[in-house]
């Protein structure tokens, strides 16, 4: 195989990228696909014990958010390269993924440089809907890191809201745990296991076939008995697509869903056929806080402004992450009426936020920290399975009430 490293400087900074690349391989085998998916775990392992494949991809890749894995491995899935449903397994299947991509490269390397790895997971709306239904209605949305806008359509679902278990009860409960009880519908498509656990609440058109079950303690009487009045939607992100319109945008999404999830794979089919006949929200292209300022100014002062993000500041540098609290501080404080801040990310990103009491059941822990202006509340499963409520949740949901 011929590597191209003519452009890295000289042969030490090439090896030293070579070097770099292999240990995000193996930190995101480590670190994110260890537990959730055996395929892209032994995938990303391999590559990253691969020199000559980390060679390849240090010298014809920018040292940028194009040398994440998230994007190569999706890359050769949306190409139908060799395994893309399962991914590749042991050592002669990881030979012919090797050689196909290296063979296919110039067409794996377009579609890298044209897409970004950021996708929607609809289901966190689940999580989110709960804050959402206390807020003084109606309500103007605003997603930042947006992929497709499916979050930004939470009135278009149907939710199920299951009791914790007893694992969930003792805050040690990690996403994928097995739940008890009937289905109380036969007509979720996706067959989603958490819609077994034992009906707490339930909110949405009964006749919408797309149910997002999610399984939390949160008080009965504090779980929402209706969807939210939205009047204005809008997103910002880097790459944001159309999969209701673009058929190609929805392969690509398809595309990030890891091999082996095939309920996720149907869940985000379904969420965007529930969105297809509704109005586009306004999506804008560019940085998130550069475009923040003017697009806020769109929504109508007579809604409540909710600026909102799930797991979308994990790649901002600190100062950067700094700089947006501070811009969504000044934009609520400086709209008539004010407005709202939910942040639904892992807590090590949110420095301005204290920290949940709680221990992770182990070090790569994966639950996100749901805040409300600032205030942690519950912490979230990363698909919006499970909302588990944090000690004074109840004291920032009266604040709310008294806006």
């Amino acid at each position: 195989m011929v590597v191209n490293v003519g452009n890295t400087g000289n042969v030490e900074s090439a090896a030293a990228g070579a070097w770099g690349v292999a240990g995000r391989y193996r930190e995101f085998s480590w670190r994110q696909a260890r537990g959730r998916c055996t395929a892209h775990e032994e995938l990303s392992a391999r590559i990253g014990h691969d020199p000559e494949l980390c060679d390849l991809l240090s010298g014809s890749l920018p040292a940028s958010d194009k040398q994440q894995p998230d994007l190569l491995l999706a890359a050769v899935r949306y190409l139908d390269g060799p395994h893309a449903e399962m991914g590749p397994r042991g050592d002669m299947a990881y030979g012919r993924w090797r050689e196909w991509t290296i063979r296919h490269w110039d067409e794996v390397r377009a579609v890298i440089m044209q897409r970004s790895p950021r996708t929607d997971e609809p289901a966190h709306c689940a999580t989110l809907l709960p804050l959402l239904a206390r807020l003084p209605q109606p309500l103007a949305l605003l997603e930042v890191g947006t992929s497709a806008g499916l979050c930004l359509y939470p009135d278009r679902y149907r939710y199920h809201y299951g009791y914790e278990d007893d694992r969930g009860a003792g805050g040690s409960a990690l996403p994928g745990d097995a739940l008890q009880g009937e289905a109380p519908h036969g007509d979720a498509p996706h067959g989603d296991a958490l819609q077994r656990a034992p009906l707490r609440a339930e909110v949405g058109e009964p006749g919408n076939p797309l149910v997002f079950g999610c399984r939390t303690g949160w008080p009965a009487d504090e779980l929402p008995d209706r969807l939210p009045h939205i009047v204005w939607r809008g997103g910002i992100g880097l790459d944001p697509l159309d999969p209701a319109a673009e058929r190609d945008d929805l392969r690509w999404l398809q595309a990030l869903v890891w091999p082996g999830d095939g309920e996720r794979a149907a869940r985000l089919s379904a969420a965007v056929d529930a969105v297809r006949s509704a109005p586009r929200p306004r999506m804008v292209r560019g940085d998130l806080l550069d475009e923040l300022p003017a697009l806020a100014a769109e929504a109508p002062p007579e809604a409540t402004l909710v600026i909102f993000h799930t797991a979308a500041l994990i790649d901002l540098p600190p100062a950067r992450r700094e700089e947006f609290a501070r811009l969504v501080r000044s934009l609520l404080d400086g709209r008539a009426g004010g407005g709202h801040w939910i942040a639904n990310e892992h807590h090590s990103v949110l420095p301005w936020t204290t920290p949940p009491a709680h221990q992770p059941p182990h070090p790569d822990d994966a639950l996100l920290t749901l805040a409300l202006d600032e205030r942690p509340v519950a912490l979230t499963g990363p698909h919006g399975e499970t909302l588990r409520r944090l000690p004074g949740a109840e004291d920032v949901a009266k604040d709310v009430a008294g806006d």
